[in-house]
């Protein structure tokens, strides 16, 4: 569950403005998600009849509407499978809340201006699936919690804390004053993922496509690592080298 810090949402994720959740994963994972404020849920009557005891404990009545009168009520293209809902933005994490749920040995992604949300959104989903303590993104040049988010998180925006640091090189000094390790993962880096310990706290940071690591970021980093790919295809999307990352980790601690 995403703490809940004692202040008010910053505007910069999204400011006080609802936004349309739509798709089983992220409605029904918002229905269960206690920091989560639903204003208006819709479903078609057949969703509505198969998750009745979800829809009990919501505090908004569902709208029964058919699939053709859902769509028009979203962003074209949403493949909304039958629900929707209307939810004001969560509380924003800070860098200290997130400090408070790592324990000693603790995981931490770090993301250098990643700007596409379904790229964020399934980061988030392999955070919350490999059991990454948080998610750390740049205030500017990062997508804001929308639906297309959401939707590539399936229910991970409610689990994985999410932190928007106005300054990503300050956000990396306070992890490594709290004893994390920092890692970048750079095609060109010196040791392979593999071979690294990553016991302890640990953090990875992660570059845009194309771009990659800043170089403020990389300075910033204790070691620069790399996936060993094929020659044939040196790079990978974002969103997968996370997910390998992630796994990685896991790995460690359930050989």
């Amino acid at each position: 569950m995403r703490p809940r810090p004692h202040r008010s949402p910053r505007p910069s994720r999204g400011g006080h403005q609802s936004v349309w959740l739509y798709g089983r994963h992220p409605v029904l994972a918002a229905l269960a998600n206690p920091d989560r404020r639903l204003e208006r849920l819709l479903a078609t009557r057949d969703v509505a009849d198969r998750h009745a005891a979800e829809f009990a404990g919501s505090s908004a009545k569902a709208e029964i509407l058919s699939r053709e009168d859902l769509a028009q009520r979203l962003p074209a293209g949403a493949v909304h499978q039958g629900i929707a809902a209307l939810v004001a933005p969560l509380e924003e994490p800070q860098i200290e809340d997130l400090l408070a749920r790592c324990g000693d040995d603790a995981l931490v992604l770090a993301l250098d201006q990643v700007t596409d949300p379904h790229n964020v959104g399934a980061i988030l989903r392999s955070a919350a699936a490999f059991g990454v303590a948080g998610l750390i993104v740049t205030e500017r040049h990062a997508p804001a919690d929308t639906g297309v988010l959401a939707k590539a998180a399936s229910g991970a925006l409610e689990i994985v804390p999410l932190v928007r640091a106005v300054n990503l090189s300050r956000a990396l000094d306070q992890l490594k004053e709290a004893g994390f390790w920092l890692y970048g993962l750079d095609e060109d880096g010196d040791v392979r993922i593999g071979d690294l310990d990553l016991g302890g706290r640990a953090c990875i940071a992660l570059g845009a496509e194309g771009e990659g690591l800043r170089r403020l970021t990389a300075e910033k980093c204790d070691r620069l690592v790399t996936i060993p790919t094929e020659a044939k295809l040196a790079s990978l999307n974002v969103s997968n080298a996370a997910a390998i990352a992630a796994y990685e980790w896991k790995r460690r601690r359930t050989s």
